[in-house]
């Protein structure tokens, strides 16, 4: 019978197998083989394993050792080796380095190969995974090693603890990353939008949109030269479209200003100060002499004389014939 807290921990392959581990050859010598049996039997009880009164749990435990005699040393030999030999690369896929684990150590250990076993040595990669992570992101500067944990979705207490920092800041950089998410699925969701385009086309859509030039060489796939160049036509087609807007917006502000002063004929000049004269006696303030004046499309230069110096009039209008 097994209890509870067994299930929770270590299956009894792998507790037999740390644990035969634990004893040199010389401890399954004839004369103290059967002592060693029962002294490992014993140890295992004790994890919460009925081995010594389980008749299966027994012959588990013998095959085990025999299998050990037989290759000459320790399962758990081999197992930790092939371990200690994972790169962060090879563990990325945990499933993928589960069937290697389990294809290379058991050309030598058939029944590791045991699909009951999978499980077991999958937890102890996704560990392994886990470990090689934080070795990483320890070595990184800055937050990119929070931000290596926070993609590979390591629970935020784990983060918290194994790299030393508040609660505060693993906060702050989980919501920029958040962030980074949520442009990223943008730009997405924009590129289906064109994604019948080509990508001179999906490139200016994307700028247009206020997507920075990373984002589409990495998403759209774009090649960083291609994004560049037509960067550069986008910002030649802006500023030329600038250029003539300015141009445009002087050329209606001079038409709205009027000529200037020496242009404009005497006649006109003498009806324009009339109608000033008119504006001054409803109102002394700029901005309604201003308002009421460009209503009348009287000249800005005459208007600016109104304002500023009024008395200037009666000069013009002598001048004029008036």
């Amino acid at each position: 019978m097994t209890t509870h807290d067994a299930v929770e921990n270590k299956a009894l392959w792998l507790l037999i197998e740390e644990k035969i581990a634990e004893h040199g050859s010389q401890d399954f010598e004839p004369m103290v083989f059967e002592s060693t049996v029962k002294k490992i039997a014993q140890d295992l009880d004790n994890t919460g394993y009925n081995v010594s009164l389980h008749g299966g749990h027994m012959l588990q435990l013998r095959y085990a050792i025999d299998d050990t005699l037989k290759v000459g040393r320790p399962l758990m030999q081999d197992f930790n080796e092939a371990v200690a030999a994972f790169t962060l690369d090879d563990v990325m896929d945990p499933r993928s380095a589960t069937r290697k684990i389990q294809t290379k150590v058991g050309e030598v250990w058939p029944k590791f190969r045991q699909w009951e076993r999978k499980p077991d040595i999958l937890q102890i990669v996704e560990k392994t995974k886990l470990n090689l992570l934080i070795d990483k992101a320890k070595s990184m500067s800055g937050d990119e090693g929070i931000r290596l944990l926070i993609e590979e979705e390591v629970f935020p207490e784990v983060i918290v603890q194994s790299l030393s920092i508040t609660e505060e800041k693993f906060t702050q950089v989980n919501a920029q990353v958040e962030a980074e998410r949520a442009e990223r699925a943008r730009v997405r969701t924009l590129l289906e939008e064109v994604a019948d385009k080509s990508e001179v086309d999906k490139a200016k859509h994307l700028f247009s949109s206020d997507v920075n030039e990373a984002l589409i060489v990495e998403i759209a796939g774009i090649d960083p030269s291609v994004v560049d160049g037509i960067k550069q036509s986008i910002e030649k087609e802006t500023a030329e479209k600038r250029k003539q807007e300015e141009e445009a917006a002087a050329k209606k502000a001079a038409e709205a200003a009027g000529p200037p002063l020496e242009e404009i004929p005497s006649d006109e000049l003498l009806d324009y100060i009339e109608e000033i004269r008119d504006i001054l006696s409803f109102s002394d303030k700029e901005n309604e002499i201003r308002k009421m004046g460009e209503d009348s499309s009287i000249p800005k230069c005459l208007i600016d004389i109104a304002v500023s110096e009024p008395d200037k009039l009666d000069e013009l209008e002598e001048k004029a014939g008036g």
